[in-house]
Protein backbone atom coordinates (compact mmCIF):
# COMPACT_ATOMS: atom_id res chain seq x y z
CA UNK A 1 0.00 0.00 0.00
CA UNK A 2 2.41 2.05 0.77
CA UNK A 3 4.04 1.68 -2.29
CA UNK A 4 1.18 2.26 -4.18
CA UNK A 5 1.18 5.88 -2.66
CA UNK A 6 4.03 6.65 -3.26
CA UNK A 7 3.25 6.24 -7.19
CA UNK A 8 0.34 7.52 -6.74
CA UNK A 9 2.13 11.18 -5.24
CA UNK A 10 5.25 10.98 -8.12
CA UNK A 11 2.18 11.21 -10.83
CA UNK A 12 1.26 14.32 -10.04
CA UNK A 13 4.71 15.64 -9.49
CA UNK A 14 5.34 14.53 -13.17
CA UNK A 15 2.59 15.48 -14.85
CA UNK A 16 3.29 18.85 -13.53
CA UNK A 17 6.78 18.40 -15.17
CA UNK A 18 5.41 17.67 -18.21
CA UNK A 19 3.40 20.91 -18.42
CA UNK A 20 6.21 23.16 -17.17
CA UNK A 21 8.42 21.48 -20.59
CA UNK A 22 4.95 21.44 -23.00
CA UNK A 23 4.76 25.56 -22.08
CA UNK A 24 8.43 26.76 -21.88
CA UNK A 25 9.39 29.16 -23.68
CA UNK A 26 12.93 29.15 -25.58
CA UNK A 27 15.05 33.02 -25.10
CA UNK A 28 18.07 34.10 -26.47
CA UNK A 29 19.95 36.83 -25.99
CA UNK A 30 23.91 38.19 -26.10
CA UNK A 31 26.22 37.36 -23.79
CA UNK A 32 28.11 40.42 -23.94
CA UNK A 33 27.48 43.31 -26.25
CA UNK A 34 30.20 45.87 -26.46
CA UNK A 35 29.14 49.77 -27.33
CA UNK A 36 30.98 53.18 -27.53
CA UNK A 37 29.70 56.00 -25.25
CA UNK A 38 27.64 58.59 -27.03
CA UNK A 39 26.35 56.00 -29.96
CA UNK A 40 23.01 54.19 -30.10
CA UNK A 41 23.10 50.23 -28.78
CA UNK A 42 21.31 47.50 -29.29
CA UNK A 43 19.74 44.99 -26.62
CA UNK A 44 19.11 41.97 -28.30
CA UNK A 45 16.32 39.09 -27.17
CA UNK A 46 14.63 36.80 -29.22
CA UNK A 47 12.06 33.69 -28.20
CA UNK A 48 9.84 31.04 -29.10
CA UNK A 49 6.89 30.32 -27.86
CA UNK A 50 4.46 27.24 -28.56
CA UNK A 51 1.42 28.80 -27.47
CA UNK A 52 -0.21 31.48 -30.01
CA UNK A 53 0.96 35.00 -29.07
CA UNK A 54 -1.63 37.25 -27.23
CA UNK A 55 -2.46 40.51 -25.81
CA UNK A 56 -1.78 38.86 -22.13
CA UNK A 57 2.03 38.47 -23.62
CA UNK A 58 4.47 40.63 -21.56
CA UNK A 59 8.44 41.61 -22.01
CA UNK A 60 10.14 42.75 -19.21
CA UNK A 61 14.48 44.18 -19.06
CA UNK A 62 15.94 44.49 -15.99
CA UNK A 63 19.12 45.90 -14.95
CA UNK A 64 21.97 45.64 -12.67
CA UNK A 65 25.08 47.73 -12.32
CA UNK A 66 28.40 45.86 -12.72
CA UNK A 67 29.19 47.46 -9.39
CA UNK A 68 26.26 45.54 -7.79
CA UNK A 69 22.78 46.14 -6.26
CA UNK A 70 18.95 45.27 -6.64
CA UNK A 71 17.94 44.54 -10.36
CA UNK A 72 15.63 47.51 -11.42
CA UNK A 73 12.94 47.17 -14.34
CA UNK A 74 13.74 49.50 -17.30
CA UNK A 75 11.22 48.52 -19.98
CA UNK A 76 7.80 47.20 -19.49
CA UNK A 77 5.93 45.97 -22.89
CA UNK A 78 2.04 44.80 -22.63
CA UNK A 79 0.66 45.48 -26.66
CA UNK A 80 2.44 48.82 -25.71
CA UNK A 81 5.89 49.91 -25.25
CA UNK A 82 6.55 51.10 -21.53
CA UNK A 83 9.80 52.58 -21.24
CA UNK A 84 11.19 53.65 -17.64
CA UNK A 85 10.49 57.18 -16.83
CA UNK A 86 12.67 57.23 -13.52
CA UNK A 87 16.21 56.57 -12.83
CA UNK A 88 19.49 56.53 -15.16
CA UNK A 89 17.71 55.47 -18.31
CA UNK A 90 14.73 57.48 -18.74
CA UNK A 91 14.18 58.81 -21.86
CA UNK A 92 17.25 56.56 -23.31
CA UNK A 93 15.24 53.31 -23.91
CA UNK A 94 13.51 52.84 -27.18
CA UNK A 95 11.65 49.72 -28.28
CA UNK A 96 12.67 48.22 -31.93
CA UNK A 97 11.22 44.41 -31.15
CA UNK A 98 8.60 42.83 -33.23
CA UNK A 99 6.31 40.52 -31.25
CA UNK A 100 4.83 38.95 -34.47
CA UNK A 101 8.49 37.84 -35.58
CA UNK A 102 9.79 36.86 -31.74
CA UNK A 103 11.76 39.85 -31.12
CA UNK A 104 11.44 41.53 -27.52
CA UNK A 105 14.77 43.74 -28.51
CA UNK A 106 15.37 47.65 -27.35
CA UNK A 107 17.40 50.21 -27.35
CA UNK A 108 19.56 52.23 -25.34
CA UNK A 109 20.45 55.69 -26.69
CA UNK A 110 23.52 57.98 -25.33
CA UNK A 111 25.26 55.17 -23.42
CA UNK A 112 27.90 56.19 -21.06
CA UNK A 113 30.43 54.08 -19.42
CA UNK A 114 28.04 53.98 -15.78
CA UNK A 115 25.87 52.05 -18.08
CA UNK A 116 27.78 49.04 -17.75
CA UNK A 117 25.92 45.90 -16.12
CA UNK A 118 24.12 42.93 -16.86
CA UNK A 119 20.63 43.50 -18.50
CA UNK A 120 17.69 40.44 -18.69
CA UNK A 121 15.58 39.85 -20.98
CA UNK A 122 12.38 38.10 -19.69
CA UNK A 123 9.27 37.02 -21.85
CA UNK A 124 6.34 35.65 -20.91
CA UNK A 125 3.10 34.42 -22.96
CA UNK A 126 0.39 32.89 -20.49
CA UNK A 127 -0.14 29.94 -20.07
CA UNK A 128 3.96 29.74 -22.04
CA UNK A 129 5.44 31.22 -18.86
CA UNK A 130 8.55 28.91 -18.01
CA UNK A 131 11.82 29.87 -19.72
CA UNK A 132 15.54 30.80 -19.13
CA UNK A 133 17.38 33.44 -17.87
CA UNK A 134 19.58 34.95 -20.42
CA UNK A 135 21.61 37.24 -19.21
CA UNK A 136 23.69 40.40 -21.46
CA UNK A 137 26.69 42.23 -19.61
CA UNK A 138 26.93 45.30 -21.72
CA UNK A 139 30.12 47.06 -21.66
CA UNK A 140 30.62 50.87 -23.06
CA UNK A 141 34.36 52.26 -24.08
CA UNK A 142 34.84 55.31 -25.04
CA UNK A 143 35.82 55.27 -29.04
CA UNK A 144 39.71 55.50 -29.95
CA UNK A 145 40.34 57.33 -33.46
CA UNK A 146 41.94 54.14 -34.73
CA UNK A 147 38.26 52.74 -34.56
CA UNK A 148 36.98 55.26 -36.96
CA UNK A 149 38.91 54.21 -39.44
CA UNK A 150 36.78 52.32 -41.41
CA UNK A 151 37.40 48.84 -43.43
CA UNK A 152 37.01 50.78 -46.90
CA UNK A 153 39.29 53.74 -45.88
CA UNK A 154 41.94 51.15 -45.03
CA UNK A 155 41.80 49.04 -48.13
CA UNK A 156 41.34 52.21 -50.84
CA UNK A 157 44.87 53.47 -48.64
CA UNK A 158 46.29 49.87 -48.66
CA UNK A 159 45.92 49.73 -52.75
CA UNK A 160 46.23 53.11 -53.79
CA UNK A 161 49.12 54.50 -51.29
CA UNK A 162 51.92 52.46 -53.15
CA UNK A 163 50.33 52.93 -56.78
CA UNK A 164 50.92 56.85 -55.64
CA UNK A 165 54.41 56.71 -54.32
CA UNK A 166 55.60 54.85 -57.61
CA UNK A 167 53.88 57.47 -59.76
CA UNK A 168 55.44 60.38 -57.64
CA UNK A 169 59.01 58.59 -57.80
CA UNK A 170 58.54 58.53 -61.97
CA UNK A 171 57.48 61.76 -62.23
CA UNK A 172 60.54 62.97 -60.55
CA UNK A 173 63.13 60.57 -62.21
CA UNK A 174 61.30 62.18 -65.45
CA UNK A 175 61.40 65.73 -63.96
CA UNK A 176 65.45 64.94 -63.17
CA UNK A 177 66.15 63.99 -66.66
CA UNK A 178 64.32 66.40 -68.30
CA UNK A 179 66.80 68.76 -66.71
CA UNK A 180 70.11 67.18 -67.55
CA UNK A 181 68.96 66.94 -71.19
CA UNK A 182 68.48 70.51 -71.44
CA UNK A 183 72.07 71.02 -69.66
CA UNK A 184 73.48 68.79 -72.09
CA UNK A 185 71.91 71.23 -74.92
CA UNK A 186 72.94 74.08 -73.06
CA UNK A 187 77.11 73.53 -72.16
CA UNK A 188 77.48 70.35 -74.38
CA UNK A 189 78.58 67.25 -73.31
CA UNK A 190 82.08 66.88 -72.30
CA UNK A 191 83.12 63.55 -74.22
CA UNK A 192 86.75 61.10 -74.30
CA UNK A 193 89.48 60.99 -76.43
CA UNK A 194 88.15 57.93 -76.76
CA UNK A 195 84.72 59.14 -77.61
CA UNK A 196 85.94 61.46 -80.02
CA UNK A 197 87.77 59.29 -82.47
CA UNK A 198 85.53 56.65 -82.24
CA UNK A 199 83.18 59.46 -83.42
CA UNK A 200 85.51 60.66 -85.94
CA UNK A 201 86.03 57.23 -87.09
CA UNK A 202 82.98 55.64 -87.87
CA UNK A 203 79.70 58.76 -88.00
CA UNK A 204 80.20 58.72 -91.14
CA UNK A 205 78.68 55.58 -91.67
CA UNK A 206 74.94 54.83 -90.74
CA UNK A 207 76.14 51.89 -88.45
CA UNK A 208 78.65 54.15 -86.71
CA UNK A 209 76.02 57.05 -86.21
CA UNK A 210 73.92 54.30 -84.07
CA UNK A 211 76.55 53.38 -82.09
CA UNK A 212 77.16 56.81 -81.14
CA UNK A 213 73.83 57.16 -80.46
CA UNK A 214 73.39 54.02 -78.73
CA UNK A 215 76.92 55.48 -76.58
CA UNK A 216 75.41 58.50 -75.93
CA UNK A 217 71.73 56.85 -74.13
CA UNK A 218 74.35 54.27 -72.53
CA UNK A 219 76.25 57.13 -70.62
CA UNK A 220 73.05 59.35 -70.25
CA UNK A 221 71.66 56.59 -68.25
CA UNK A 222 74.02 55.90 -66.06
CA UNK A 223 74.95 59.26 -65.15
CA UNK A 224 71.09 59.62 -64.66
CA UNK A 225 71.25 56.27 -62.11
CA UNK A 226 74.21 57.37 -60.10
CA UNK A 227 72.65 60.62 -59.48
CA UNK A 228 69.27 59.18 -58.30
CA UNK A 229 70.46 56.42 -55.88
CA UNK A 230 74.13 56.79 -55.20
Amino acid sequence: MATRRGHLGAAPALTWAGICNAFSLDIKASSKVRAFVGEKVLLSCTFKSISPITESLTVDWTYRPLTGGHMETIFHYQSVAYPTTVGKFKDRISWVGNIAKGDASIAIQSPVMSDNGTFICSVKNPPDVYHNIPQTVLIVTERGLSFQLTSAVLLSILVFLPSIIVVILMLVRLGRKSGLLKEKKKSGCKKSSIEVSDESEHTDTCSGRLKAWCLNCVVSESWCFHKWFC
